[in-house]
């Protein structure tokens, strides 16, 4: 694809949850400072209906005041196809090979950048859905938490069949997998899981069976996470705070997690 609407398309930056990242270059018409933009295409094919729902929630997302949520530009639909336009951050994000030797105090700082984008979500009643290594973008400023989890909103009633690449169930709350609603609760374990990610290579299920959907759930469910013990102790209870199975007993808020994790990366020598 090389354009859509009147975005010129450039390059491909990569997947996401049921869609596809594009470097464009920013329409004349928003009347923006920004040469260029990251366009996400969604890959379903979608009715007014769900383009309404998209809609709504991505005003939500654009009204929040926020220092720590990516810019959001624009969005629209063209022929059946939805997409929407952020700010582009050439950075990159936890998951980029060029960020992998970033040092722990680095890592966790990003993810507590996150995770107050995170609360400043819930706050308006909105969570996140699809927290990951490669929603949390690297600026000169800290970090900005990217690309609300649509899939859910667009595709009331799916199955799981239907949430994305099993890959995704790597940071996802066992909750969400058996079909609880997404919460606070469930975002604070996906920034945990974000965070051991970004710590080690591996999420909290390494042995997550990736071939087969059904294995992967059961896989989820049954299994306990596994957290490496070479981790610095303090930091490695700080992620088996945001991986109790109990959502109860986990950190309440977003922020309060941010917090704790400022904490850390604060001292940390």
């Amino acid at each position: 694809m090389k354009k859509i609407a009147d975005y010129v398309l450039l390059e491909r930056l990569g997947s996401g949850n049921h869609g596809v990242f594009y470097l464009a270059r920013t329409p004349q018409r928003l009347n923006l400072p920004d040469t260029f933009c990251a366009v996400k295409i969604l890959s379903q094919r979608a009715s007014s209906d769900a383009f309404r729902r998209m809609a709504n929630e991505l005003q939500i997302f654009a009204s929040i005041n926020s220092a720590n949520l990516v810019s959001l530009f624009d969005a629209g639909h063209q022929d059946g196809v939805l997409y929407y336009a952020t700010a582009y951050h050439e950075k990159g994000s936890l998951a980029s090979p060029r960020n992998a030797g970033l040092d722990p105090r680095g890592v966790v700082s990003a993810v507590a950048d996150a995770a107050r984008g995170a609360h400043a979500l819930h706050e308006v009643g909105v969570a996140h859905r699809d927290i990951k290594p490669g929603n949390v973008l690297l600026t000169d400023r800290g970090a900005v938490l990217s690309d609300l989890g649509l899939a859910q909103l667009l595709s009331r009633g799916a199955t799981l069949t239907g949430l994305g690449p099993i890959g995704t169930l790597a940071f996802m709350e066992p909750g969400v997998a058996r079909g609880d609603e997404s919460c606070r609760a469930s975002d604070v374990w996906s920034l945990a899981a974000t965070l051991l990610a970004a710590l080690t290579g591996h999420g909290p299920f390494p042995g997550l069976p990736t071939e087969n959907l059904g294995m992967a759930l059961q896989h989820l469910l049954r299994e306990e996470p596994q957290i490496p013990g070479e981790l610095d102790p303090t930091l490695r209870r700080l992620i088996e705070a945001g991986l109790q199975r109990d959502r109860a007993a986990r950190p309440r808020t977003a922020l309060e997690y941010a917090e704790m994790l400022h904490d850390w990366s604060g001292h940390a020598t």
